[in-house]
């Protein structure tokens, strides 16, 4: 009976969150949605009837929640919704693609298959990632229909949101995988509240003491704040009151992931931090109107607090890549505290939210819902004047340049990942043509990436440019209101030194693109040679001879062999391939026999345990396997760490706040391996090498104090030390070798008293 009644509570809960599913539709649903959302959800329910999550509650209440994201925070309509009730049927249940189309139509199917990850099965890449195929195929979908994108990001958050019950390995690799690719995603979509989202719980499971700390500070100062942004913002309210503008003001609190970082970047503590919150002031007014009320609401702040110069910016005469619109500014309160001022209106503030899905909510005056009828490809050319007015027209030209990207068959799906990230980049600079239209591009990109970006052929042809009709070379990097007109050569082609300076994923994308396509013709040269010395030697050119040949030259693909011999950097006198075959024979029956000797060894003597013991996977005793310290992060007990399968060189252990962790978990999550410490308490046979920084006021002996401390006090040897001081502030770093991280805080914490010190932290 206990069971039964469960049942019944579940079933109970999932009509509960259906109901309010369609309470979140009402809004955008039109004649018959209705009942297309309660035939998937139907489909959905029946699918997933079996199924639970890993926190043990029914899986149908994943799909619900995707689909109330959906709804509820991003206004997606019909379509959107289903598909989000859809989403996992076919890669988890028996479901199939052809099921989908014949119940709910191709464009149903189609962005179902973008939402499908590939199998693992079927990727056999020897420099690729599973996780960045997965990716590819689903930003495929780019060209039909970006709702995609837009659905997946609703998953990941819904994910990210019940993490807790996931094994720790499976925290750190999507967590990872959140902060590296999906949260920039986010913000680039113009989806601002999912982005701070994404990443504040990010960090909650891959820097988490760091998470907690400015969680708790954020509590206790939340009185505080709130008192402060009270009074701040009474006269300012009066003022707009007395102009007869409609508007609405809001505080927040800036994220802890974007407080952690200013804290790292400027080494500052968490009290120093004075721009903790934003106010935002939101002005309801008629699209004809908007900017002349923002500017009046902004003129009313900057006259009754003092602007900084420094820290304005305007996006409404200018708006983001993502078609963000908003006046910032920083002013000087009464009690000596600088506060970030936005200024928008209720549209601006809404696409500011929403993202790419609000701009159709006001794509013309009638402010059409978004609805199945929505044009979601790019905008035509008759539109192409008023799309320089459209914020949303930025999108639209990232949308393109990464569809460009995709058009590539042959580029590897890391190298593609690597792209695609750079295009991720909201921050950029605006340029002109010789025409004088207006071009935007990623910060830092240079003449030759404007040229790429005009046309491949261009930049493949580019000799050089005119910025502001001086003559500059393709490494030039613009700023913004340069004018270029590019200089081209029919001699001219591509140098593989250009990747090194280019940034757009455009460029990178196409040069690549031109040397695989040289080197593909090269290549064919060198298999007609390769397969002549194989006839020679009367030796079988299959593809399990061509793998010994790659193993002894160390080459990851076949294509490279044979450019490498046509190129003559493997000459014909040194493939004499029946004593490759044979020496290749001979070390791999070595290797076997030493490790059948390591192993007989090992099993009869006890081995010593490791003063730095770790853990890997799910067992409870010291792993066999071989690892070694990562020297980027250089962990010590105590530490959160990984474990990550290297090729070639073994184990390696990594702290979860390495600076390459977040790449490695993102983009070889299948490689990462649940790692902790054999024990917590320090051995004392074995220190670690760690290094720290240390700012202060330069005084006369400081450095002595310092010192004192580290080699007296606490009779911690030192490696080596470096001081610079200027202008009576100095900065050191000092690597010294540490048991375990209790020793190393309480190191710092002794550090930090002596007179004069300023901070003290960890480096990698």
């Amino acid at each position: 009976m206990p069971n039964a009644s469960k049942g019944e509570e579940e079933k109970e809960e999932i009509l509960k969150r259906y109901r309010q599913l369609l309470k979140a539709c009402k809004p955008a649903m039109q004649d018959g949605d209705k009942k297309l959302i309660r035939k998937a959800f139907d489909m959905a329910l029946g699918a997933h009837k079996n199924m639970r999550r890993k926190s043990g509650e029914p899986y149908i209440y994943h799909p619900l929640a995707v689909a109330q994201i959906c709804a509820g925070e991003i206004a997606l309509g019909t379509t959107s919704i289903m598909c989000a009730l859809l989403h996992d049927v076919v890669e988890d249940t028996d479901i199939t693609l052809e099921n989908i189309s014949l119940k709910f139509g191709e464009k149903v199917a189609r962005i179902i298959d973008g939402l499908t990850k590939i199998e693992a099965s079927v990727f056999d890449s020897k420099t690729g990632s599973v996780q960045a195929e997965n990716f590819r195929k689903m930003l495929l979908t780019l060209s039909d229909d970006v709702r995609v994108i837009i659905i997946k990001l609703a998953d990941r958050l819904h994910n990210m949101r019940t993490l807790d019950s996931m094994a720790r390995q499976s925290q750190l690799k999507i967590a990872s995988e959140t902060l590296y690719i999906y949260a920039p995603l986010a913000h680039r979509l113009g989806l601002y509240a999912i982005k701070t989202e994404l990443e504040d719980l990010s960090i909650k499971y891959t820097e988490s003491k760091e998470y907690r700390f400015i969680a708790s500070k954020l509590a206790d100062t939340k009185l505080e704040r709130n008192k402060f942004v009270k009074n701040f913002v009474e006269p300012i309210k009066k003022r707009l009151e007395n102009a007869e503008l409609s508007f609405e003001i809001k505080g927040r609190p800036k994220s802890i992931f974007s407080i952690m970082k200013k804290m790292s970047k400027q080494n500052i503590p968490f009290e120093e931090v004075y721009d903790l919150f934003a106010i935002r002031i939101i002005v309801d007014t008629p699209p004809e109107k908007e900017k002349e009320d923002c500017f009046k609401a902004y003129s009313i702040v900057t006259d009754m607090y003092t602007p900084n110069p420094d820290r304005f910016r305007d996006w409404i005469s200018t708006p983001k890549a993502n078609g963000y619109e908003s006046l910032h500014t920083t002013v000087m309160s009464t009690e000596g505290k600088w506060v970030e001022v936005q200024i928008r209106s209720e549209r601006m503030d809404e696409v500011a939210e929403k993202g790419y899905a609000a701009h159709w909510k006001y794509k013309d005056q009638k402010k059409v819902k978004m609805d199945d009828k929505a044009d979601y490809k790019s905008i035509s050319k008759s539109q192409e004047d008023r799309a320089r007015q459209d914020p949303a027209s930025g999108l639209e030209d990232w949308l393109n340049r990464v569809r460009e990207m995709l058009e590539n068959p042959d580029s590897n799906a890391l190298d593609f990942l690597d792209n695609f990230k750079q295009e991720l980049q909201v921050e950029e600079v605006f340029v002109f043509t010789p025409k004088g239209d207006l071009k935007k591009l990623p910060t830092g990109s240079t003449t030759l990436d404007f040229a790429y970006d005009v046309h491949s052929d261009v930049g493949n042809k580019c000799i050089g440019a005119k910025v502001n009709n001086k003559l500059v070379p393709l490494s030039h990097v613009l700023v913004n209101g340069d004018q270029i007109e590019i200089l081209t050569s029919t001699r001219q082609k591509p140098n593989e030194d250009w990747i090194e300076f280019v940034v757009t994923g455009k460029a990178k994308s196409k040069i690549r693109e031109y040397f695989k396509e040289e080197k593909r013709k090269v290549a064919g040269d060198g298999k007609e040679m390769l397969e002549r010395k194989f006839r020679n030697s009367k030796i079988e050119m299959k593809p399990e001879n061509l793998d010994i040949l790659l193993d002894y030259f160390n080459l990851p693909t076949v294509t490279d062999l044979y450019y490498l011999v046509a190129k003559g950097i493997i000459e014909k006198s040194s493939l004499h391939l029946q004593e490759i075959f044979d020496y290749e024979k001979k070390k791999e029956l070595d290797t076997r026999h030493k490790v059948a000797e390591h192993h007989k060894a090992r099993a009869e003597r006890p081995q010593p345990s490791r003063p730095d013991a770790v853990f890997i996977g799910d067992n409870a005793t010291e792993t066999d396997l071989l690892y070694s310290l990562a020297k980027c992060c250089n962990p010590i007990p105590g530490d959160d760490i990984f474990a990550f399968v290297t090729i070639g060189e073994g184990i390696k252990i990594h702290r979860t706040n390495c600076p390459n962790g977040t790449d490695l978990m993102a983009n070889y999550g299948y490689r990462v391996q649940k790692a902790r410490w054999a024990s917590s308490d320090p051995t004392k046979e074995r220190a670690f090498l760690v290094g720290i920084q240390i700012i202060g006021t330069d005084a006369i002996g400081i450095v002595r104090g310092i010192t004192d401390v580290i080699s007296q006090k606490l009779q911690v040897n030192m490696k080596s030390i470096s001081i610079d001081t200027v202008d009576g502030r100095f900065e050191g770093g000092i690597e010294l070798y540490i048991y375990d991280t209790s020793h190393l805080e309480d190191l710092m914490e002794k550090i930090k008293k002596v007179e004069g010190v300023y901070s003290v932290d960890r480096r990698s």
